[in-house]
Formats: structure tokens, sequence, C-alpha cells
């Protein structure tokens, strides 16, 4: 390792808006999901050096930080979220020169960037897991039931469909709440806790500015592992409290992490975050989470799971803001990631109404995470062919079982949200690399082709041919995130309800007053002020206003 590699890169100083004490409490995240971002060696699949070299794109765009998906060491049976090394750079994905080269590269244009931990398990390649005696120590090895231990320990389920455990050459059983080649590690064992914190300060140490940690509900089981009773046990996710996800024992393992992280602040401002991937039944359990000893984020998938309706939306952003409001912590947002199908697609192939929803997320208090592409309004792809799919919940699955379950790499709706696609439920649709120039695939993905096929018809959505038309996706998201960096009303504070008619929304920020029409056609009222944007044209005659359908307007009091 260089020099340079030990001596972490100086990250943007806290922002002076004065909105809270922690730069994350109103932050706008994008995440990259690495392999699908951008190519720089022509192989077809994204990388850092590619990332790197696309960040101005997101500097433009007016975001704070970058969330990048699992680059490490992997024999990438789960998309990288099977690690055999989490101190190693994956050679697919670069060298870790490249990675501190992107951390340099970022902090340089103010960005902050976030990496994935995934602590529930390893790839079965990790050296503990090869090595038998330490594997019987350090992860969840059982006996099995029936006259010869031929029946697995118990009837948990993988969320990839199937049993969630593996009979072994020596006649016992491993647990894998995800593949077979995710092994569950034995988090009551010391040395794992050890591990992982020699981990996060490694990485800290480079110079990340936080973990987004993956699974954050599930590395604690139930003691003695019992039955569900249950078939389909990754549709009850979110939904109950189960003995393999949201143990309580998860949140001291979280306290030791806050402690180490704020361990990292010194002088020069330095706030190193990190953010729960947590499924929890409630707004209040997942409150837990972010207790002021806890992590500082936990991604909000209610509000993602909310169907397009005035009530339900307005019902889902009050539990989120009050259960959030009872520990001090900022509410998260978000509308699509790399497991679920992308909101246009959603929300009934509805573009109008996904630009609509991204206005609405960014106007509420607290922070907000967008996904690669969903700035350039991109659809799921859901006619991929079976021999390109790459998505272990597609094979493990019987190839049409419906949406995965929420979980490492798995953040499907539990109530069926995400099968809505046309393409089984399936994540590989999300996850087609991004079109940024051209009139044909790779659309300047890369100087090669794609790891997943891109549509043909793709070439009026790239970054090139969005960028300087005003009605573009893109032009949308560059003012909305231009305009929640200089109004200071917007992004954490306080926020009201207003008067509004049946199926709109209407709500007060400082300054500021959003309205949201999610029915199917105008609505009148009397113009409440001055327009500031809108997600389609709005017109105000007479002192009245006439709200497109499926629109949302913001408006300066």
């Amino acid at each position: 390792m260089t020099q340079e590699l030990t001596s972490p890169s100086p990250a943007p100083q806290a922002p002076g808006s004065g909105r809270g004490p922690g730069w994350w409490r109103d932050a706008v995240i994008y995440q990259v999901y690495v392999r699908s971002f951008a190519d720089s060696d022509g192989d077809g699949i994204g990388d850092l050096r590619g990332v790197r070299e696309r960040l101005p794109h997101l500097k433009d765009l007016g975001v704070d930080a970058v969330w990048l998906t699992p680059f490490y060491a992997s024999p990438q049976a789960d998309g990288g979220y099977d690690v055999a090394d989490y101190r190693a750079v994956d050679p697919l994905f670069g060298t870790l020169q490249d990675a501190d080269d992107l951390l340099r590269t970022a902090h340089d244009l103010g960005l902050r960037v976030i990496v994935d931990i995934v602590p529930n398990h390893t790839s079965d390649r990790h050296p503990w897991f090869t090595d038998p005696e330490l594997a019987r120590q350090r992860y969840l090895f059982r006996p099995g039931k029936g006259e010869n231990g031929e029946l697995p320990p118990n009837d948990w389920e993988s969320i990839f469909g199937g049993p969630a455990w593996t009979r072994t050459d020596r006649g016992d059983w491993y647990l894998h709440l995800f593949a077979p080649q995710q092994p569950d590690l034995n988090w009551e064992n010391p040395e794992v806790h050890a591990e992982f914190e020699a981990i996060l300060r490694f990485w800290l140490d480079l110079g990340v500015d936080g973990f987004r940690v993956d699974v954050a509900h599930g590395m604690i089981k139930a003691p003695g592992l019992p039955d569900i009773g249950h078939g389909a046990q990754a549709q009850l996710i979110g939904s109950q409290v189960l003995p393999f996800f949201d143990q309580d024992g998860v949140h001291a393992i979280h306290r030791a992490w806050r402690r180490l992280l704020d361990g990292y602040g010194d002088g020069s401002g330095r706030q190193v975050i990190g953010v729960a991937e947590a499924w929890a039944p409630t707004p209040e359990r997942l409150a837990l989470y972010v207790r002021p000893d806890e992590l500082h984020q936990a991604f909000n998938f209610q509000f993602l799971n909310a169907p397009w309706q005035a009530d339900a939306l307005r019902t889902v952003i009050e539990a989120s803001l009050a259960a959030t409001a009872s520990v001090g912590a900022p509410t998260t947002w978000v509308l699509s990631n790399h497991d679920v199908v992308r909101h246009t697609t959603r929300l009934g192939g509805s573009l109008a109404r996904a630009r609509a929803a991204s206005l609405l997320m960014l106007a509420l208090p607290g922070s907000a995470y967008l996904y690669q592409g969903e700035e350039l309004g991109l659809p799921e792809v859901t006619d991929l062919p079976d021999e390109v799919r790459q998505d272990p919940a597609f094979f493990r699955g019987g190839r049409a079982t419906g949406a995965a379950g929420p979980g490492t790499d798995t953040e499907a709706a539990p109530d069926g949200v995400a099968a809505a696609s046309g393409q089984d439920g399936f994540r590989d649709g999300c996850r087609v690399p991004l079109p940024w120039s051209g009139e044909a695939p790779p659309y300047g993905f890369g100087p090669g082709g794609s790891w997943l096929p891109q549509p043909a018809d793709w070439a009026p959505l790239t970054v090139a041919a969005q960028t300087g038309d005003p009605a573009s996706t893109l032009e949308l998201y560059r003012a909305a995130l231009e305009l929640r960096r200089r109004l200071p009303g917007l992004g954490d504070g306080p926020m009201s309800w207003a008067p509004a008619p049946d199926g709109v929304l209407a709500f007060t920020r400082p300054g500021v007053l959003c309205t949201v029409n999610t029915l199917g056609h105008d609505v009148e009222l009397p113009a409440p002020g001055t327009p500031l944007l809108s997600s389609a044209p709005v017109t105000v005659q007479d002192s009245a206003a006439r709200l497109p359908g499926d629109s949302c307007t913001w408006w300066a009091i």
C-alpha cells in the first residue's frame, strides 16, 4: 500500500446553512450502482475509474454525497454483496489506488463518499468460511432434524427462495438468509465484532465519509433459532418482527459502531455517518436504529412503498416524521434503488407521476436518496431475455416466483409493489447501465458494450440529450436541487399541512408551499403564491391556479 493510501483525503467542510448540526440531516445522496454507472476499460462492466470520470455529472446535478455499492473482492454471486475480502478492491472494479483516487476527486469536487458494509454474511469464499474449524465458530452451523439429520434445522426460508439452510459434506447445516454462497455470520462470537470494527477503521483511515450498513436489522438471530410456522416468509418482512430480522440485539452493535464513527471527528469538522438499511414493521421500531447513540439515518421504505394517493402519502409522511422526531433524527426519503422497480414504472408507468413524486420527496424535511438514472426519468427495463439475467433471486426463485424480498441486496417491497413490473419482481431491470450520450447502445457507457442490454429507444433519455432542455427530467432535478440548496426553508426544518381539495396534498416549509395533485386531471384552487418550480406546466390567472394532473409545484409564499 502506498503512503497516499494511508492519508485520508480531506472531506468537504460541513455546510454552514444552519439547518442542523450534521451535514447528513438535509443531504441529498446519490446512489451509484458501480457496475452500471460508467465503464472505463471496455469490458462492459462499470468500475471505479468510470465513476471517478463521471463525478462532474453529480457535481452539476447538485447532490451532496455519493453512496457506492460494494466494490470489494467477491465472486459476484450476488452483485458484490458476497464479500471475500473487505479490504481489497475486486479487479473487476479496479484497484485500491482507484478507490483512493475516487475519494480524493470526490472531495475536491465537494462531494462526500459513503460505501457499503455487508456485516450479516460473507462470501463462502471468505477465508473464514473456507477453514472448516473457523467456519463453525464464526458462522451459524447447526445439526439437522430427522432420523439422520437430513432435514434443515428449522423452517426458515431464504429471501431468494427455498430453504435458508445448506447441508455440508460433514452432515451439518449452515444458515444463509440469502444465497447459499452468502453464509450468515455468528455475531455471538466476539472475533466477528473485532473484525468488523477493524474493517470500518480501514476505510475510515482511507477517507470515506460513512457507511451504508447492509441488512442492519439482520445480524442477531433469536435464541434457539425457533421455527416461524409460516411459508412465504419474505412477504412478512417489514410487517412483523421475525426471529432472524429486527431482533433487539442488533442495537448493541450499532451503538458500538456509533462510538467508533464519532471517534473519527476532528478539528477540521470531519463527520462520518452510518446509514441503516433496516426493515422494521413500524416507523417506531425503525426509529430505534437512529436514536442519538446509534446510526445517523435509516432508509424509509414505507414512503417508497406508498401508493400514489394523497391520503396514503400523507399518512406515511406523518408517521415517518413523528417517529424520527421522537428520537431527534432526520427522516430519510427514497423512491428508487438497485433492488426495487424504478418509480417511473412502479407508479403506473407514468413519467408525470415520477417527476411529481421526486419534487414531493425533495420538498420534505430531512435527507433524500436518489438512485442513478432517476434524474433521467429512466423506466424499468421489463423485457430482458432470461439468458442475460444475473439476479440470484431469478435463478433460486424458480424464474417466476414474484418479487424477491427485502434484505442484503434485496429491498423489494414486501407487499408485492415491486412485482408490478412485468419482470417478475426481479432486480436486473433497474440495473441496466446508464445512457450518457449517443444514438445507440451502449450510449457512452464505455468503449465496449454493457453487461445488461440497453433498450434501443433510450437515445432521448441520455444525459447529453437532456442537458439544456428545460422540459427534461434532468433539468428538473438540477433546478430542484439548486433551489433546495438556495432556499433556507427546504432541507431539515419545520413543516405544516395546508388546506387542499381531495386528492391534493399541500404543505408549507419556511417561505415555500408545496402542492401535489395526485389525481389524473387538472384541479383549480386559489393561487397560494408565486410558482418557483413545477413538474408540469402550471397556469395562474386571476389569482387562480390550475394544477395539472399528477404534478407537484413549489410556490414562494
